[in-house]
Protein backbone atom coordinates (compact mmCIF):
# COMPACT_ATOMS: atom_id res chain seq x y z
CA UNK A 1 0.00 0.00 0.00
CA UNK A 2 3.31 2.35 0.54
CA UNK A 3 4.21 2.23 -2.64
CA UNK A 4 0.32 2.86 -3.97
CA UNK A 5 0.33 6.29 -1.85
CA UNK A 6 3.30 7.33 -3.18
CA UNK A 7 2.44 6.93 -6.82
CA UNK A 8 -0.73 8.68 -6.13
CA UNK A 9 1.65 11.55 -4.54
CA UNK A 10 4.11 11.50 -7.40
CA UNK A 11 1.08 12.05 -9.91
CA UNK A 12 -1.03 15.00 -8.14
CA UNK A 13 2.70 16.39 -7.68
CA UNK A 14 2.64 16.51 -11.81
CA UNK A 15 -0.72 17.37 -12.05
CA UNK A 16 -0.20 20.43 -9.89
CA UNK A 17 3.13 21.41 -11.62
CA UNK A 18 6.33 22.68 -10.06
CA UNK A 19 6.25 25.09 -7.41
CA UNK A 20 6.96 28.62 -8.45
CA UNK A 21 9.54 30.63 -7.09
CA UNK A 22 9.21 34.24 -5.94
CA UNK A 23 11.17 36.74 -7.41
CA UNK A 24 13.67 38.46 -5.44
CA UNK A 25 13.89 42.41 -5.60
CA UNK A 26 16.27 44.60 -3.27
CA UNK A 27 16.21 47.95 -2.64
CA UNK A 28 18.30 50.68 -1.22
CA UNK A 29 16.44 53.73 0.31
CA UNK A 30 17.96 56.73 1.97
CA UNK A 31 16.52 58.08 4.90
CA UNK A 32 17.94 61.49 4.88
CA UNK A 33 14.64 63.60 6.87
CA UNK A 34 12.79 63.17 9.84
CA UNK A 35 10.09 60.63 10.48
CA UNK A 36 9.26 57.20 11.08
CA UNK A 37 9.89 56.47 7.55
CA UNK A 38 11.14 52.80 8.15
CA UNK A 39 8.11 51.77 9.03
CA UNK A 40 6.25 53.10 6.69
CA UNK A 41 8.29 51.64 3.67
CA UNK A 42 8.37 48.12 5.58
CA UNK A 43 4.92 48.46 5.87
CA UNK A 44 4.28 49.19 2.00
CA UNK A 45 6.49 46.13 1.43
CA UNK A 46 5.01 43.25 3.66
CA UNK A 47 1.46 44.98 2.05
CA UNK A 48 2.90 44.51 -1.53
CA UNK A 49 4.02 40.73 -0.73
CA UNK A 50 0.83 39.54 0.48
CA UNK A 51 -1.25 41.96 -3.29
CA UNK A 52 1.93 39.88 -5.03
CA UNK A 53 2.88 36.49 -3.45
CA UNK A 54 4.96 35.49 -5.95
CA UNK A 55 7.32 38.78 -5.24
CA UNK A 56 9.45 39.44 -2.08
CA UNK A 57 10.75 42.99 -1.38
CA UNK A 58 13.68 43.44 1.02
CA UNK A 59 14.27 47.58 1.69
CA UNK A 60 17.76 48.26 2.68
CA UNK A 61 18.27 51.58 4.66
CA UNK A 62 21.72 53.24 4.04
CA UNK A 63 21.83 56.30 5.34
CA UNK A 64 21.60 59.88 3.64
CA UNK A 65 21.12 60.25 -0.33
CA UNK A 66 25.46 59.74 -0.74
CA UNK A 67 25.54 56.73 1.58
CA UNK A 68 22.29 54.84 -0.80
CA UNK A 69 23.95 56.01 -3.69
CA UNK A 70 27.90 54.38 -2.99
CA UNK A 71 26.30 51.64 -1.45
CA UNK A 72 24.32 50.47 -4.31
CA UNK A 73 26.95 51.46 -6.94
CA UNK A 74 29.68 49.53 -4.55
CA UNK A 75 27.02 46.33 -4.76
CA UNK A 76 26.83 46.53 -8.44
CA UNK A 77 30.27 46.41 -8.67
CA UNK A 78 30.95 43.40 -6.74
CA UNK A 79 28.37 41.33 -8.49
CA UNK A 80 25.59 41.91 -5.15
CA UNK A 81 23.29 44.29 -7.09
CA UNK A 82 20.00 45.49 -5.95
CA UNK A 83 17.71 45.37 -8.52
CA UNK A 84 16.28 48.96 -7.80
CA UNK A 85 17.21 51.60 -5.79
CA UNK A 86 15.24 55.43 -4.51
CA UNK A 87 18.33 57.21 -5.28
CA UNK A 88 18.58 61.35 -5.20
CA UNK A 89 17.33 62.74 -8.65
CA UNK A 90 20.04 64.37 -9.22
CA UNK A 91 22.02 61.15 -9.49
CA UNK A 92 20.69 60.71 -12.88
CA UNK A 93 24.10 61.75 -14.93
CA UNK A 94 26.53 60.10 -12.39
CA UNK A 95 24.52 56.83 -13.32
CA UNK A 96 24.11 57.33 -16.54
CA UNK A 97 27.98 57.90 -17.09
CA UNK A 98 28.53 54.55 -15.06
CA UNK A 99 25.99 52.66 -17.63
CA UNK A 100 24.27 51.27 -14.39
CA UNK A 101 20.76 52.12 -15.18
CA UNK A 102 17.82 51.39 -17.55
CA UNK A 103 14.94 53.61 -18.92
CA UNK A 104 11.72 52.74 -17.55
CA UNK A 105 10.13 53.52 -21.37
CA UNK A 106 12.26 50.40 -22.30
CA UNK A 107 10.63 48.36 -19.55
CA UNK A 108 7.27 49.83 -19.72
CA UNK A 109 5.48 47.83 -22.72
CA UNK A 110 2.33 48.00 -22.51
CA UNK A 111 -0.66 51.26 -22.99
CA UNK A 112 -1.45 51.20 -19.36
CA UNK A 113 2.49 51.27 -18.45
CA UNK A 114 2.82 53.67 -20.92
CA UNK A 115 -0.25 55.77 -19.32
CA UNK A 116 1.81 55.52 -16.09
CA UNK A 117 4.66 57.20 -16.81
CA UNK A 118 2.55 60.26 -17.96
CA UNK A 119 0.89 60.16 -14.80
CA UNK A 120 3.26 62.11 -12.90
CA UNK A 121 4.10 66.05 -12.51
CA UNK A 122 6.11 67.49 -15.20
CA UNK A 123 8.06 69.66 -12.57
CA UNK A 124 9.11 66.37 -11.01
CA UNK A 125 9.87 64.40 -14.24
CA UNK A 126 12.49 66.73 -15.27
CA UNK A 127 15.37 65.54 -13.30
CA UNK A 128 14.54 62.15 -14.07
CA UNK A 129 14.50 62.65 -17.82
CA UNK A 130 17.34 62.34 -20.31
CA UNK A 131 16.88 62.44 -24.10
CA UNK A 132 13.26 61.90 -23.78
CA UNK A 133 13.21 58.98 -21.77
CA UNK A 134 11.99 58.58 -17.97
CA UNK A 135 15.27 57.12 -16.34
CA UNK A 136 13.75 58.69 -12.89
CA UNK A 137 10.46 57.93 -11.69
CA UNK A 138 9.08 60.45 -8.67
CA UNK A 139 9.08 59.10 -5.42
CA UNK A 140 10.43 60.79 -2.39
CA UNK A 141 10.00 64.29 -3.83
CA UNK A 142 9.56 67.77 -2.36
CA UNK A 143 10.32 71.39 -2.74
CA UNK A 144 11.39 73.56 0.14
CA UNK A 145 8.76 75.95 2.03
CA UNK A 146 9.00 78.78 4.48
CA UNK A 147 7.63 77.53 8.22
CA UNK A 148 6.88 79.86 10.55
CA UNK A 149 6.03 80.26 14.32
CA UNK A 150 2.59 82.21 14.27
CA UNK A 151 3.10 82.33 18.39
CA UNK A 152 6.37 84.39 17.81
CA UNK A 153 4.72 86.64 15.30
CA UNK A 154 2.13 87.89 17.23
CA UNK A 155 4.56 88.09 20.07
CA UNK A 156 6.84 90.78 17.78
CA UNK A 157 3.22 92.64 16.65
CA UNK A 158 3.53 90.87 13.65
CA UNK A 159 0.31 89.82 11.39
CA UNK A 160 0.42 85.80 12.79
CA UNK A 161 -1.43 84.42 9.37
CA UNK A 162 0.32 87.14 7.17
CA UNK A 163 4.06 85.34 6.43
CA UNK A 164 6.82 87.71 4.29
CA UNK A 165 6.39 87.55 0.69
CA UNK A 166 9.37 89.05 -0.50
CA UNK A 167 13.20 89.70 0.53
CA UNK A 168 12.70 92.15 2.25
CA UNK A 169 9.62 91.38 4.42
CA UNK A 170 11.98 88.51 5.38
CA UNK A 171 14.42 90.43 6.40
CA UNK A 172 12.21 93.69 7.91
CA UNK A 173 9.75 90.35 9.96
CA UNK A 174 13.03 88.86 11.27
CA UNK A 175 14.39 92.04 12.90
CA UNK A 176 11.57 92.15 14.91
CA UNK A 177 11.30 88.36 15.69
CA UNK A 178 15.09 88.33 17.27
CA UNK A 179 14.72 88.29 20.94
CA UNK A 180 17.67 88.40 23.24
CA UNK A 181 18.06 87.93 27.17
CA UNK A 182 18.88 90.46 29.55
CA UNK A 183 22.38 89.83 28.95
CA UNK A 184 21.87 90.64 25.47
CA UNK A 185 22.43 87.37 23.78
CA UNK A 186 20.21 85.99 21.06
CA UNK A 187 17.42 83.72 22.03
CA UNK A 188 15.31 83.65 18.84
CA UNK A 189 16.68 84.40 15.90
CA UNK A 190 14.17 86.04 13.00
CA UNK A 191 15.07 83.60 10.44
CA UNK A 192 17.39 80.56 9.38
CA UNK A 193 18.19 78.92 6.33
CA UNK A 194 20.51 75.82 6.07
CA UNK A 195 23.89 76.04 5.05
CA UNK A 196 25.29 72.17 5.45
CA UNK A 197 23.88 69.71 4.24
CA UNK A 198 22.29 70.68 0.78
CA UNK A 199 23.47 74.51 0.53
CA UNK A 200 23.76 74.53 -3.11
CA UNK A 201 19.67 73.37 -2.87
CA UNK A 202 19.23 76.64 -0.67
CA UNK A 203 21.09 78.51 -2.84
CA UNK A 204 19.06 77.23 -6.02
CA UNK A 205 15.92 78.96 -4.66
CA UNK A 206 17.52 82.17 -4.21
CA UNK A 207 18.97 82.24 -7.18
CA UNK A 208 15.87 81.45 -9.04
CA UNK A 209 14.14 84.03 -6.78
CA UNK A 210 16.27 86.34 -8.48
CA UNK A 211 16.06 85.42 -11.75
CA UNK A 212 18.36 82.88 -12.46
CA UNK A 213 19.15 79.16 -13.13
CA UNK A 214 21.96 77.51 -11.70
CA UNK A 215 22.25 75.02 -14.77
CA UNK A 216 21.12 74.53 -18.32
CA UNK A 217 18.82 71.69 -19.38
CA UNK A 218 21.41 69.37 -20.87
CA UNK A 219 23.35 69.47 -17.85
CA UNK A 220 27.25 70.88 -19.64
CA UNK A 221 27.22 74.02 -18.61
CA UNK A 222 26.38 76.20 -14.96
CA UNK A 223 25.59 79.65 -14.41
CA UNK A 224 26.90 80.79 -10.96
CA UNK A 225 28.82 83.83 -11.86
CA UNK A 226 25.73 85.45 -13.34
CA UNK A 227 25.42 89.01 -11.36
CA UNK A 228 22.03 87.98 -10.39
CA UNK A 229 23.31 84.54 -9.20
CA UNK A 230 25.85 87.03 -6.93
CA UNK A 231 23.31 89.19 -5.82
CA UNK A 232 21.06 86.05 -3.87
CA UNK A 233 24.46 84.84 -2.67
CA UNK A 234 24.92 88.33 -1.35
CA UNK A 235 21.61 88.66 0.28
CA UNK A 236 22.11 85.76 2.01
CA UNK A 237 25.49 86.46 3.87
CA UNK A 238 23.44 89.94 4.53
CA UNK A 239 20.45 88.16 6.66
CA UNK A 240 23.29 87.32 9.31
CA UNK A 241 26.20 89.69 8.49
CA UNK A 242 24.27 93.10 7.73
CA UNK A 243 20.67 92.47 8.95
CA UNK A 244 21.62 90.91 12.33
CA UNK A 245 18.22 88.35 11.84
CA UNK A 246 20.55 85.12 11.50
CA UNK A 247 23.77 83.58 12.80
CA UNK A 248 26.33 84.58 10.98
CA UNK A 249 28.67 81.68 9.82
CA UNK A 250 26.79 78.30 8.88
CA UNK A 251 23.38 77.04 10.03
CA UNK A 252 23.24 73.25 10.74
CA UNK A 253 20.47 71.51 7.97
CA UNK A 254 20.28 68.32 11.02
CA UNK A 255 19.48 70.22 13.95
CA UNK A 256 17.40 73.07 12.37
CA UNK A 257 14.07 71.25 12.71
CA UNK A 258 14.41 70.90 16.26
CA UNK A 259 15.73 74.51 16.49
CA UNK A 260 12.41 75.43 15.00
CA UNK A 261 10.49 73.32 17.25
CA UNK A 262 12.23 74.70 20.27
CA UNK A 263 11.54 78.40 19.77
CA UNK A 264 15.21 79.28 18.38
CA UNK A 265 14.22 80.78 15.32
CA UNK A 266 10.86 82.25 14.30
CA UNK A 267 11.30 81.20 10.34
CA UNK A 268 12.80 78.51 8.67
CA UNK A 269 13.71 77.35 4.93
CA UNK A 270 13.21 73.83 5.08
CA UNK A 271 12.20 70.82 3.25
CA UNK A 272 8.60 69.46 2.75
CA UNK A 273 9.94 66.49 4.24
CA UNK A 274 9.58 67.83 7.12
CA UNK A 275 6.05 68.93 6.91
CA UNK A 276 4.59 65.69 9.19
CA UNK A 277 7.34 65.47 11.93
CA UNK A 278 6.96 69.14 12.50
CA UNK A 279 3.10 69.28 12.34
CA UNK A 280 3.64 65.94 15.13
CA UNK A 281 6.08 67.75 17.44
CA UNK A 282 5.11 71.89 17.53
CA UNK A 283 3.86 72.80 20.70
CA UNK A 284 2.40 75.99 19.05
CA UNK A 285 0.61 77.26 16.16
CA UNK A 286 2.61 77.00 12.50
CA UNK A 287 1.86 78.36 9.56
CA UNK A 288 3.37 77.05 5.97
CA UNK A 289 4.15 79.33 3.16
CA UNK A 290 5.69 79.07 -0.36
CA UNK A 291 9.37 81.42 -0.16
CA UNK A 292 9.40 84.68 -0.52
CA UNK A 293 10.23 86.33 -3.57
CA UNK A 294 12.95 88.87 -4.98
CA UNK A 295 12.22 89.84 -8.70
CA UNK A 296 9.80 85.94 -8.79
CA UNK A 297 8.98 83.39 -6.95
CA UNK A 298 10.69 80.03 -6.69
CA UNK A 299 11.94 76.90 -5.35
CA UNK A 300 13.76 73.92 -6.55
CA UNK A 301 12.13 70.36 -6.56
CA UNK A 302 14.49 67.68 -4.70
CA UNK A 303 14.34 64.31 -3.31
CA UNK A 304 14.55 60.80 -4.48
CA UNK A 305 13.95 58.76 -7.66
CA UNK A 306 13.15 54.81 -8.32
CA UNK A 307 16.26 53.64 -10.79
CA UNK A 308 16.11 50.18 -12.29
CA UNK A 309 19.65 48.74 -12.59
CA UNK A 310 20.87 47.50 -15.65
CA UNK A 311 22.24 44.21 -14.32
CA UNK A 312 18.73 42.53 -13.90
CA UNK A 313 16.76 39.62 -15.49
CA UNK A 314 13.63 40.15 -17.74
CA UNK A 315 11.96 38.40 -14.58
CA UNK A 316 13.17 40.82 -11.89
CA UNK A 317 12.47 44.37 -14.54
CA UNK A 318 8.94 42.58 -14.68
CA UNK A 319 8.68 42.55 -11.09
CA UNK A 320 10.37 45.83 -10.32
CA UNK A 321 7.85 47.53 -13.07
CA UNK A 322 4.68 45.70 -11.04
CA UNK A 323 6.28 46.87 -7.49
CA UNK A 324 7.34 50.56 -8.80
CA UNK A 325 4.04 51.10 -10.66
CA UNK A 326 2.21 49.99 -6.68
CA UNK A 327 3.96 52.33 -4.66
CA UNK A 328 3.07 55.03 -6.73
CA UNK A 329 -0.32 54.75 -7.21
CA UNK A 330 -2.72 57.44 -6.27
CA UNK A 331 -3.70 55.44 -3.45
CA UNK A 332 -0.22 55.17 -2.01
CA UNK A 333 0.94 58.68 -3.22
CA UNK A 334 -1.62 60.03 -1.59
CA UNK A 335 -1.00 57.87 1.84
CA UNK A 336 3.08 58.48 1.49
CA UNK A 337 2.19 62.48 1.05
CA UNK A 338 0.26 62.53 4.20
CA UNK A 339 2.59 60.18 6.35
CA UNK A 340 5.72 62.15 5.66
CA UNK A 341 5.03 65.54 4.17
CA UNK A 342 6.92 64.93 0.96
CA UNK A 343 4.55 65.77 -2.63
CA UNK A 344 2.25 63.62 -3.69
CA UNK A 345 3.87 62.88 -7.07
CA UNK A 346 0.84 63.09 -9.38
CA UNK A 347 -2.35 65.19 -9.57
CA UNK A 348 -4.85 61.92 -9.18
CA UNK A 349 -3.27 61.27 -5.74
CA UNK A 350 -4.90 64.50 -4.50
CA UNK A 351 -8.14 63.57 -5.73
CA UNK A 352 -8.49 60.66 -3.86
CA UNK A 353 -11.13 61.19 -1.02
CA UNK A 354 -8.41 60.80 1.94
CA UNK A 355 -5.52 63.55 0.57
CA UNK A 356 -8.52 65.95 -0.13
CA UNK A 357 -10.31 65.62 3.38
CA UNK A 358 -6.65 65.43 4.78
CA UNK A 359 -5.76 68.80 2.82
CA UNK A 360 -9.87 70.39 3.46
CA UNK A 361 -7.99 70.28 7.49
CA UNK A 362 -4.73 70.99 6.58
CA UNK A 363 -3.62 73.57 3.63
CA UNK A 364 -0.02 73.46 4.53
CA UNK A 365 -0.22 69.64 2.82
CA UNK A 366 -0.60 71.74 -0.57
CA UNK A 367 1.52 74.46 -0.49
CA UNK A 368 4.51 72.47 -1.76
CA UNK A 369 2.57 71.31 -4.66
CA UNK A 370 0.91 74.37 -5.54
CA UNK A 371 4.58 76.16 -5.76
CA UNK A 372 5.56 74.06 -8.39
CA UNK A 373 4.21 76.52 -10.68
CA UNK A 374 7.53 78.55 -9.91
CA UNK A 375 9.79 75.88 -9.32
CA UNK A 376 13.22 74.59 -11.18
CA UNK A 377 14.86 71.07 -11.64
CA UNK A 378 17.38 70.41 -8.92
CA UNK A 379 20.77 71.56 -9.59
CA UNK A 380 22.49 68.51 -11.89
CA UNK A 381 25.06 68.55 -14.54
CA UNK A 382 27.62 65.56 -15.43
CA UNK A 383 30.56 65.56 -13.25
CA UNK A 384 27.58 66.38 -10.49
CA UNK A 385 29.49 65.86 -7.54
CA UNK A 386 32.30 67.81 -8.35
CA UNK A 387 30.55 70.51 -9.58
CA UNK A 388 27.95 70.89 -7.07
CA UNK A 389 30.72 70.59 -4.34
CA UNK A 390 32.30 73.95 -6.04
CA UNK A 391 28.87 75.40 -5.37
CA UNK A 392 28.92 74.29 -1.76
CA UNK A 393 32.34 75.65 -1.03
CA UNK A 394 31.57 78.83 -2.69
CA UNK A 395 28.32 79.57 -0.46
CA UNK A 396 29.92 78.35 2.77
CA UNK A 397 33.42 80.38 2.30
CA UNK A 398 31.26 83.56 1.58
CA UNK A 399 28.51 82.86 4.60
CA UNK A 400 31.55 82.64 6.86
CA UNK A 401 33.17 85.57 5.37
CA UNK A 402 36.13 84.45 3.85
CA UNK A 403 35.87 85.07 0.57
CA UNK A 404 33.29 87.88 -1.01
CA UNK A 405 30.34 86.53 -3.15
CA UNK A 406 31.87 87.46 -6.22
CA UNK A 407 35.22 86.13 -5.89
CA UNK A 408 33.70 83.04 -4.46
CA UNK A 409 31.46 82.11 -7.45
CA UNK A 410 33.81 83.02 -10.53
CA UNK A 411 36.44 80.83 -9.09
CA UNK A 412 33.43 78.21 -8.71
CA UNK A 413 31.91 79.10 -12.31
CA UNK A 414 35.72 79.06 -14.07
CA UNK A 415 36.49 75.33 -12.67
CA UNK A 416 33.10 73.86 -13.12
CA UNK A 417 33.64 75.31 -17.33
CA UNK A 418 36.81 72.96 -16.68
CA UNK A 419 35.15 70.11 -15.98
CA UNK A 420 32.08 70.25 -18.06
CA UNK A 421 33.74 71.59 -21.05
CA UNK A 422 34.20 67.94 -22.39
CA UNK A 423 30.36 67.44 -22.09
CA UNK A 424 29.56 70.25 -24.96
Amino acid sequence: MRWLCALLLTGLLAIAGPSRAATELTFYYPIAVGGPLTKVIDGYARQFEKENPDIKVNPIYAGNYDDARIKALAALKAGQPAQISVLFSIDIYELLEQDAILAWDDIASTAEDKAWLKSFYPALMTNGTYKGKAYGIPFQRSTIVLYWNKEAFKEAGLDPDKPPASWNEMAQMGAKLVKKDAAGNVVRWGVMIPSTGYPYWMFQALSRQNGQDLMNKDGNATNYAHPDVVAALQYWRDLGAKHKVMPEGTVEWGTLRQAFLEGKTAMMWHSTGNLTAVKDSAKFPFGVAMLPASKQRGSPTGGGNFYIFKKTTPAERKAALTFVKWMTAPERAADWSMATGYVATRPDAYQTAKLKDYAAGFPPAVVARDQFEFSTPELSTFQTGRVRKLLDDAIQATLTGQKAPAEALKAAQDEADRLLKPYR
